[in-house]
């Protein structure tokens, strides 16, 4: 799925998702270093898992940021696989 952010640097959010478990997930724009970083992180682990780290986390005094956004993004995914 390919989510569009709002209130962050970056625009989208490619995610890939099989059997609950993150395969893939692309930043499309953001802070390179920290979305990458996220990317590399997330990929292996639990959809829940992932958003009840992530849910909620801002960047400075944003009300969300790129982990909340993918946090909202794997919401809606699951939500959409139901």
């Amino acid at each position: 799925m390919v989510y569009k952010t709002k209130g962050t640097c970056s625009q989208a959010i490619k995610v890939e998702v099989e059997n609950d478990i993150i395969t893939s997930v692309q930043f499309v724009g953001g802070c390179a270093g920290n979305t990458a970083g996220i990317s590399k992180l997330v990929v292996g682990m639990n959809v829940d898992d992932v958003i009840g780290k992530l849910e909620g986390t801002l960047c400075g005094t944003r009300p969300t940021s790129c982990p909340d956004q993918l946090a909202k993004a794997l919401k809606q995914l699951k939500t959409e696989q139901a």
